[in-house]
């Protein structure tokens, strides 16, 4: 089934919520995720850099306390946004997890926290990001966990090879757009490539021959 993006979300379940979490376990998908560091250092389950798009609020996350963050309401649901431990306590392994670092000059300071919540955890899952100094982090303090590499369609040529020198992923996540081009093939050689976001028939059609797992949402929906 691959991974649920941003968990199993839908009309009145919020994207990167517990709700969406416990669709995406029922239905057998591992769950990819984001990841943000609040203001006092605690590790919250969000994408977007504030939350305008979905809380209506202009809270910055990582200019605000977990528990403030906490008390915003999801679109108009009764989901909150979840701390990642609050993610691990309900997944228990049951399914694998994909978690993207969303970064703001905290390389370190993200990377640690993550590390230190996961500390205990039994379950699969990997970690990965857009920035390479996640990767180099990883290598280098916790070099057992599994890390990758998010490469857009935008990067140059000399952007993934600096991102991949740095980074040293074991796996790369790749956007659909341009997973069917020569160089992810060349990376596929040697690491599992993932592809996201997969919305449609006709991504899927592609990412299902170009790589080792999807990243989907919607109508991506793998078919088995």
């Amino acid at each position: 089934m691959g991974f649920a993006h941003r968990g199993l979300h839908g009309p009145g379940v919020p994207e990167n919520s517990l709700a969406a979490f416990r669709a995406a376990i029922e239905a057998g998908a591992g769950i990819e995720c984001d990841v943000r560091l609040t203001s006092d250092d605690k590790v919250v389950v969000f994408h977007d850099h504030d939350l305008r798009r979905l809380c209506a609020s202009a809270l910055a996350v990582e200019a605000t306390t977990a528990q403030a963050i906490s008390r915003q309401k999801l679109f108009d649901t009764e989901e909150h946004i979840p701390l990642l431990g609050d993610l691990l306590a309900l997944v228990a392994g049951r399914v694998p997890l994909l978690i993207e670092l969303k970064c703001r000059g905290n390389v370190a300071a993200l990377s640690q926290a993550v590390v230190e919540a996961l500390r205990d955890y039994q379950g699969a899952f990997g970690l990965m990001s857009f920035e390479p100094g996640v990767g180099k982090w990883l290598a280098r303090h916790a070099p057992e966990l599994r890390r990758g590499l998010v490469i857009s369609r935008n990067a140059s040529a000399f952007d993934r090879w600096r991102c991949l020198r740095t980074g040293q992923p074991q796996f790369i996540a790749v956007d659909c757009d341009v997973v069917d081009r020569p160089w992810a093939a060349r990376e596929r050689a040697s690491k599992r490539v993932y592809s996201w976001t997969i919305r449609s028939p006709a991504d899927r059609e592609t990412a299902e021959i170009h790589a080792d797992a999807l990243i989907w949402e919607a109508d991506g929906r793998p078919r088995s």
